[in-house]
């Protein structure tokens, strides 16, 4: 007396039995089925987590954010007949130490509550960053902003950055001559952006000692950098997309 998946299940020819061995060997029957979920509930993981890794890929590794939005303020002040912007990786660095310094200060429409005293700009911005200290040059404005999740630069800057008649008058600004902008996110919360300008002249003014070579960034980016936004935030976004699917694999499992 046995039960085959493929075949009927053999039993006497006593009606009662019968019945009651089919119903032994019903599972065995859904043994199938249980691979079946057991496997797409795996196909679904997968896709998951391939679909997220090249998410967050996609939002570090493909070019810098940073630089990606100097671009459009460029095109931004280009469409208005005013010259470009110098991308300055002085102001950029700054700009990143600044929104790094305003954690936990995210408040709603995007806004942050923080302002720096003026000091820090030389004395813990520009030496955080290695400026030339006689090429510190002036600020002639910025702009902050924030959100709960990360924006692509085209929204960063229609959305969180320049949302208004002021904030796009200090964009338009004919006394403007270069720019700089830090993005960074923090783990469990907001992502933020700032946007440094100066009027000071091209190439000269907020210097990077060694070009920057020798800063040292946990997280975040800056533009006028050649180095890609931080590995650590990658690593925390992926960890946290496979602890949650695998979560939800779990789950599925146990209701089958």
């Amino acid at each position: 007396m046995y039960c085959n998946i493929n075949s009927k299940c053999r039993t006497p020819q006593f009606n009662g039995m019968r019945r009651n061995l089919n119903r032994a060997c019903s599972p065995l029957r859904d043994t199938s089925s249980v691979n079946s979920l057991a496997w797409k509930a795996a196909l679904v993981l997968r896709s998951s987590v391939s679909l997220n890794m090249k998410h967050a890929h996609s939002l570090w590794l493909n070019g810098n954010p940073a630089n990606d939005l100097v671009e459009i303020i460029n095109q931004n002040r280009t469409a208005q007949k005013l010259p470009q912007l110098n991308d300055s990786p002085g102001l950029g660095c700054m700009a990143l130490q600044y929104v790094e310094l305003c954690k936990g200060n995210c408040s709603g429409n995007s806004a942050v509550n923080c302002k720096p005293p003026d000091d820090d700009f030389t004395e813990v911005f520009a030496t955080n960053c290695g400026v030339e200290l006689p090429t510190f040059g002036t600020i002639t404005g910025h702009i902050v902003g924030c959100q709960s999740k990360y924006r692509e630069p085209s929204l960063a800057f229609s959305h969180v950055l320049v949302k208004d008649k002021k904030t796009l008058s200090l964009l338009r600004n004919k006394l403007r001559s270069a720019v700089g902008v830090g993005l960074v996110g923090f783990h469990k919360g907001p992502f933020f952006w700032c946007i440094l300008f100066s009027n000071g002249r091209t190439n000269s003014t907020f210097v990077l000692e060694d070009h920057g070579q020798g800063i040292k960034r946990k997280k975040g980016c800056y533009s006028g950098s050649s180095f890609p936004c931080n590995a650590g935030q990658r690593t925390t976004m992926f960890l946290n997309y496979i602890i949650t699917l695998s979560y939800l694999f779990i789950s599925v499992l146990n209701h089958i």
